[in-house]
C-alpha cells in the first residue's frame, strides 16, 4: 500500500502562484509514474502533469508554460509549481501514483491522495 498525502492548496488570486506537494510513503518502490489532476466544479476530472521514475513529464494543455512538476528522492515527493494562475484553474487537486506509467492517462491510479482545494479568484 501506498499512502499519498497532499499540502499547498489555497485561495490566490489571478496572476498568482501555488506550490502544491504530495509525500508518499508505504511501499513507494511500485510506483512508477506520480501525477496531479484537476477536479472542477462542475465534477470534470483532468490530469494536469505527470511525472515518471524515468523522468517523463506530461503536461495537459491548458497548464503548458505555466506549471512544473518535479520529484524528489525518486517519487517519494512530487511538486507541482503553478505560476499565473487563472480562474478556470480553480478546483480540487488530487495527488495520484501508479505502478503503470501509462495508467495515469487513462485514470487509472491505484492511489489517490485525499485533495487540496485551489481557488483562483478574478
Amino acid at each position: 500500500q501506498v499512502q499519498l498525502v497532499e499540502s499547498g492548496g489555497g485561495l490566490v488570486q489571478a496572476g498568482g502562484s501555488l506550490r502544491l506537494s504530495c509525500t508518499a510513503s508505504g511501499s513507494t518502490r511500485s510506483i512508477n509514474a506520480m501525477g496531479w489532476y484537476r477536479q472542477n466544479p462542475d465534477n470534470q476530472r483532468e490530469l494536469v502533469a505527470q511525472i515518471t521514475s524515468a523522468g517523463t513529464i506530461y503536461y495537459a494543455n491548458s497548464v503548458k508554460g505555466r506549471f512544473t512538476i518535479t520529484m524528489d528522492n525518486f517519487l517519494k515527493m512530487v511538486h507541482l509549481q503553478m505560476n499565473s494562475l487563472k480562474p478556470e484553474d480553480t478546483g480540487v487537486y488530487y495527488c495520484a501514483a501508479a505502478r503503470d506509467v501509462g495508467a495515469l492517462g487513462y485514470g487509472l491510479a491505484d492511489y489517490w491522495g485525499q485533495g487540496t482545494q485551489v481557488t483562483v479568484s478574478s
